[in-house]
């Protein structure tokens, strides 16, 4: 890497890490890197159990409170005040978007990724690169057109309403482990973008990505003070978070439901939310040999590219009947050539062998459910005890016994390379429909059939945020050219558009100006 580049960054992903001399993580307070005190024990490295880096293990954040008094509530900029800042937050996107079209940054952040969230080297590539694209569309004026308001004639002459959108001052965001560069930039930037100043918490397991981003936004531009980030268990941060006695006005969390809902009666509703979701997919009745193996290949895509580590993984596959005999033998043969070699599958960071046996074998109790591949542990590899290590797996359970009391049990969501099938008939489309309204994460869903009634008909019955159709379709997607968030709720967040960005990062003023005559 070029000497100035170099200079931004102070984790080398390419080298292999000295345990008595590993690379270390900094928080950042009041504009200055601030060194841990205690580190993180409990964070090897996913593929080996060794010493990657160290991170803060931070106890003590009543500065982190007393500094969300620097931004007050009408934000560090806004429609009629400090207005010049959203040019100079284009110009920081302009500069980090050309940084980043150099192919050794490209491929420094690349391989960080991959270092602390491992999965092949084309899903590393393709966040950096929505990352770029995300910066690259609002560079230029872009951030300024994000703040467009609209007015209205009044009553009477000298009478008109304007509308503003208006930031809420200092907010936080708490990004997850699964894309440690892409989730937390885009919404950071949001943040920032709409006037607000962010406390950011990352997963400790990968906040290293962010990190060395964030050096490289304050070397495009970015003023250190804007934000904060600290790294500290998630425990302290939710305490962080009710200590700070209404300071932060809004917290957007990316994450599972169970800790977003907890957040929601801790902060009394003052959140926004992408959950993790239990994402569905329907292959429709319209069979069609010559798109057997695109539609096979995005399925095995969808469930198990990261491990199946995504919020938008597909989780469960309904299929129709008339796929059957020639889509379920595609599938098991695409999941038996993934590799941990090149890792097309690798380490599950958030459940461990036992817990994903343990669910496995709940399942296979029901009444004619069956293991259609998968189900035993990767072999040959040096992945520690504490994350799971599970080759692709899919399970089918009759549409019948989904609709059981056993509903809650398979639509668990397992953030791995794991997935249910259920196959329907024409006849039992209703029962397919009727599973989708009682899965209770709405974020995203495919169709996958060119039938228009077919669609219509399943789209019209659903709510999920983000809903891809056609034989096309699929579960995951690049949120740089469309909304993806959640639906169906109304605490629900967006990433990626500008119309997420809006209604995320901000609120409706209305101001009416009544100037005469008398």
């Amino acid at each position: 890497m070029k000497p100035e580049l170099q200079k931004i960054f102070t984790v080398d992903p390419f080298k292999e890490m000295n345990p008595d001399k590993p690379g270390e993580v900094c928080n950042l307070l009041e504009g200055k890197w601030v060194q841990g005190k205690v580190f993180r024990k409990d964070l090897p490295d996913p593929l080996n159990g060794g010493v990657f880096l160290r991170v803060p293990d931070t106890n003590e954040y009543s500065k982190y409170i007393d500094n969300l008094d620097i931004c007050p509530k009408s934000g560090l900029h806004n429609p009629l005040k400090n207005v010049e800042r959203y040019l100079l937050l284009g110009d920081v996107c302009t500069n980090a978007a050309e940084l980043l079209r150099d192919k050794e940054v490209s491929a420094y952040f690349a391989k960080l990724i991959q270092r602390v969230m491992p999965k092949s080297a084309s899903q590393c590539l393709g966040e950096v690169r929505v990352t770029r694209i995300f910066l690259e569309n609002f560079s230029g004026d872009n951030v300024r057109f994000l703040a467009r308001g609209f007015s209205n004639p009044g009553d009477h002459l000298g009478q008109e309403s304007s509308g503003y959108r208006w930031p809420f001052g200092s907010v936080c965001i708490i990004a997850p482990f699964n894309f440690p560069l892409e989730i937390p930039v885009l919404q950071v930037m949001g943040a920032l973008f709409m006037g607000n100043r962010p406390l950011v918490k990352v997963d400790s397991r990968v906040s290293v990505v962010f990190e060395q981003f964030l050096r490289l936004l304050i070397h495009c531009g970015l003023p250190s003070e804007d934000l904060d980030f600290i790294n500290c268990k998630g425990e302290v941060m939710g305490d962080l978070l009710k200590q700070s006695n209404g300071k932060i006005r809004l917290t957007q969390f990316t994450g599972s439901k169970q800790v977003a809902n907890k957040l929601s009666v801790d902060l009394k509703g003052k959140i926004k939310i992408e959950d993790a979701g239990f994402d569905w997919k329907v292959i429709g009745p319209d069979y069609d040999p010559e798109w057997s193996k695109y539609v096979a290949n995005q399925c095995d895509e969808d469930a198990y590219n990261a491990s199946g580590q995504k919020c938008s993984a597909q989780s469960i596959l309904f299929v129709h009947r008339s796929w059957e005999k020639d889509l379920l033998p595609r599938l098991a043969d695409l999941a038996s050539k993934r590799e941990l070699r090149n890792l097309d599958i690798g380490p599950v960071l958030t459940w461990t062998n036992s817990q994903l046996n343990e669910h496995i074998n709940s399942l296979l109790k029901i009444k004619g459910s069956k293991l259609l591949f998968g189900g035993q542990e990767l072999t040959n590899h040096s992945i520690p005890s504490n994350y799971g290590s599970l080759r692709p797996t899919a399970i089918e359970i009759p549409i019948e016994e989904l609709l059981s009391d056993k509903f809650g049990l398979v639509t668990k969501e397992v953030f791995g390379p794991f997935q249910v099938v259920v196959l329907y008939t024409d006849k039992q489309i209703n029962l397919v429909k009727k599973s989708l309204e009682k899965i209770t994460q709405n974020l995203t869903a495919a169709i996958v059939s060119n039938d228009v009634l077919f669609q219509q008909d399943i789209l019209g019955s659903t709510v999920n945020g983000t809903t891809y159709t056609g034989m096309r379709a699929r579960t995951t997607g690049a949120p740089q050219n469309h909304w993806f968030g959640p639906s169906g709720d109304p605490r629900s967040a967006g990433i990626g558009t500008r119309e997420a960005i809006v209604s995320t990062w901000s609120s409706h003023r209305e101001i009416i100006k009544d100037v005469g005559p008398y």
